[in-house]
């Protein structure tokens, strides 16, 4: 059997492990980035303005008074859902993106 135990080559599993802990250090890098970058998403028209950061936490919604009608609080509701929803959405396409980035476009399942 070749050196490394494995036929067919030299297989470095030392080697392997730095590169695998190496790859979770940048990992933490990007993660820890992400934090601190926001998306943002609207509905209506700009009515309801909210923002997300990577962790996929909301931290700001804007409510443009116009749109705040005691009669039709449904709308409202709706209108808050949506660009909460999309902010969310834009947060996890921006990980992915990041992540994808770092591991050279694997796809690794359970990573984020």
């Amino acid at each position: 059997m070749p050196k490394g135990g494995f036929p067919g080559g030299n297989f470095n599993v030392n080697q392997m492990m730095k590169q695998a802990q190496k790859m979770q250090q940048e990992m933490a890098k990007v993660q820890e980035e992400l934090q601190n970058k926001t998306v943002e998403a609207t509905a209506g028209g700009g009515m309801v303005t909210v923002v997300a950061n990577g962790k996929k936490e909301l931290v700001d919604i804007k409510i443009d008074p116009q749109v705040v009608d005691p009669d039709d609080v449904e709308m409202l509701q709706d209108l808050v859902l949506a660009a909460c929803n999309e902010a969310l959405h834009k947060a996890e396409d921006m990980m992915a993106e990041e992540m994808q980035k770092l591991t050279g476009g694997l796809n690794i399942p359970g990573l984020f």
